[in-house]
């Protein structure tokens, strides 16, 4: 069996001389232990802390009890004997017996530490005045006593105070460090959710996001899905995280956001560099009735393609053309950007955008004449297509019709379900007769497309889909003419059909 005090070799252990001229005080004035004012009692402690009595006591259980061998033990006189301290008793008491040379006398060290309520065993011998009556040996062996004595209830705290793994600091660090695993898995998983819900555009609220709704919203149904397949997620999300660490209030989901928004951005950033660069700007007024300026920016990247990044949204006050401009500066500034390498600029066809003197191109271009101002061409060719096309009567009449078949034909759901039905036999009846290919994204469903005066590829899809569809209409416009319970209705269709079958409309 092991010594179960160790003596270190370390600077617990100081020279006799060290010790002689060291003093403690008591450490606490509620507490039964201190440090004993006989410094010859006691070896150095080192890193000293009066508020820690545990680290005190543990250092003196890793030095062991004071054990002299070599020294020559002063003798007593008991009646007409001399007797002095037996050097033999260490074997017999390892664990607590240590002696004083400067008091000659013995101690008990776990009594010393542990000090007992009673007084029983020898009462303050052992801890305080000293053991000095060498002739009495039975009295070590009734200070240890029995199984429930005072000696061995202090014995075992002794024990339990070096056992490290039981220690109170142990448990206390070990339940912080699961606690912060838990936290880092929490946040993990909460960040990989709103990572998601951003790459896809999807909103993260739900209207009743309490526990009895059956869809709380798009974040925490996909952190719900998310727990349900990994157990150790499981574990620590949700009604599973401690109340006020649960990471998915919104105030959190907005700063994860923004802490996204701020690497993308920084990423963009680094990928510019110190390269020259266009800016693209488009202003409009939000739901919420706030002006907002779109902000993207145009360069070459690193290996040598033209990219578009999107930089941010900006509010603004007012849309004047100075106040545009002082947001971009703005703007630039926050992002260490200059208006001497601004290269090129894009706006719509608004005037306080292209104003030859007071528009935004204009305050740019006096402070930056490398700056070319480029109209929208998107913008110009939906100008001058709109413009055709109300000036042009057959084109104009070509649309009207178009309008009045998309408003015949998609007015109700029993009318969209039929051309559905009619769509999707032609392209079966297709299929079978080798008249079409098979694979990925072809033969796809697809509805009326309505024009919209704003985006001039609107119009295109719209006539695109009407030649696909043409064979299927004229099926339920002949269905609506010979069975419509309004005869208007079927008034309608029989001049809609009359005009989509004539050669005019076809060329």
């Amino acid at each position: 069996m092991e010594r179960f005090f160790k003596k270190l070799v370390s600077p617990l252990v100081g020279t006799q001389e060290a010790e002689s001229s060291h003093k403690r005080k008591r450490l606490d004035s509620n507490s039964n232990f201190e440090v004993p004012p006989d410094p010859g009692l006691r070896p150095l402690i080192s890193n000293y802390d009066p508020n820690d009595h545990d680290f005190v006591r543990r250092q003196y259980l890793q030095a062991g009890p004071r054990q002299p061998m070599l020294q020559d033990f002063p003798q007593t006189l008991f009646g007409d004997k001399q007797r002095r301290f037996n050097k033999a008793w260490y074997s017999q008491y390892p664990y607590w017996l240590e002696y004083s040379i400067q008091k000659d006398a013995a101690y008990c060290l776990c009594c010393y530490l542990f000090k007992p309520e009673n007084r029983e065993g020898g009462g303050d011998a052992f801890t305080s005045t000293g053991f000095k009556n060498w002739k009495n040996k039975k009295s070590l062996d009734e200070h240890v006593g029995g199984l429930n004595s005072a000696h061995n209830l202090a014995m075992k705290k002794c024990q339990d105070l070096m056992k490290q793994n039981q220690h109170i600091q142990t448990v206390l660090e070990r339940e912080s460090k699961r606690s912060k695993n838990a936290y880092r898995l929490r946040l993990t998983a909460t960040v990989d959710c709103i990572r998601w819900l951003l790459r896809q555009g999807l909103a993260f609220r739900g209207h009743d996001e309490s526990k009895k709704s059956l869809n709380r919203g798009n974040f925490l149904e996909l952190l719900q899905f998310l727990a349900d397949h990994n157990a150790q997620i499981e574990g620590v999300v949700l009604e599973n995280a401690p109340g006020k660490m649960m990471l998915i209030a919104p105030p959190i989901q907005k700063d994860i956001i923004k802490a996204a928004a701020i690497e993308t951005t920084n990423k963009i950033m680094e990928e510019l560099g110190d390269d020259l660069f266009s800016v693209l700007v488009d202003e409009s007024r939000d739901v919420s009735c706030k002006e907002q300026m779109a902000v993207l920016l145009r360069y070459v990247s690193k290996q040598g393609s033209i990219v578009e990044r999107f930089l941010a949204v900006v509010h603004v006050k007012e849309t004047t053309s100075i106040s545009l401009k002082e947001s971009l500066e703005e703007l630039f500034c926050r992002h260490k950007l200059s208006f001497s390498r601004l290269r090129g600029q894009g706006y719509d066809g608004a005037s306080n955008m292209r104003g030859e003197f007071n528009g935004l191109k204009a305050l740019i271009l006096n402070e930056n004449s490398s700056a070319y101002y480029v109209h929208c061409f998107a913008h110009q060719l939906q100008l001058v297509l709109v413009a055709v096309a109300e000036k042009h009567k057959r084109i104009a009449t070509l649309f009207e019709d178009l309008s009045t078949a998309q408003n015949t034909v998609g007015v109700s759901c029993k009318r969209r379900d039929k051309l559905r039905e009619k769509r999707a036999a032609e392209v079966q009846e297709a299929l079978g007769n080798d008249e079409l290919s098979t694979g990925t994204g072809l033969n796809q469903e697809i509805g009326l497309a309505r024009p919209v005066e704003t985006r001039w590829s609107s119009h295109y899809k719209s006539l695109t889909n009407l030649t696909i569809l043409f064979g299927s209409i004229m099926v339920v416009l002949d269905d609506i003419m010979e069975n419509a319970e309004d005869s208007r209705q079927g008034a309608k269709a029989s001049r809609l059909l009359d005009s989509l079958t004539t050669f005019e409309f076809a060329f």
